[in-house]
């Protein structure tokens, strides 16, 4: 039990010394690490046309040379085909891209 409030402790001290930049990414690494339960709503103009769900979370490319942004997001999640928000029989986790510049969505999490 000792070891365990040492612990906290230490961690509590490190975070408290970390600028909020450094804070904010950590927490990120964190969240992304735990997963979420995300959605991803895919537009065209103001129609519904695809959902996924059960999304870990979304990533942005990078070049495999230079390291830069990319202009798409990918990730994993289930393709939700009649658009209820659950999974139903035959739909499947699946990976997909999506363009930054061309695409209107959102992505939110489901509680």
């Amino acid at each position: 039990m000792k070891l365990k409030i040492l612990l906290i402790s230490i961690l509590m001290l490190f975070f408290a010394g970390c600028t909020q930049e450094t804070q904010n990414s950590l927490s990120r690494s964190l969240q992304n690490w735990t997963g979420t339960n995300g959605v991803l709503d895919i537009y065209a103009g103001n129609k519904l046309v695809h959902k996924f769900i059960q999304i870990d979370k979304l990533s942005t490319a990078k070049g495999t040379t230079d390291g830069g942004s990319r202009p798409y997001r990918y990730g994993y999640g289930i393709d939700d085909l009649n658009l209820n928000g659950k999974k139903d029989a035959g739909e499947k986790k699946v990976y997909f891209e999506f363009s930054d510049y061309s695409t209107s969505y959102v992505f939110y999490e489901h509680n």
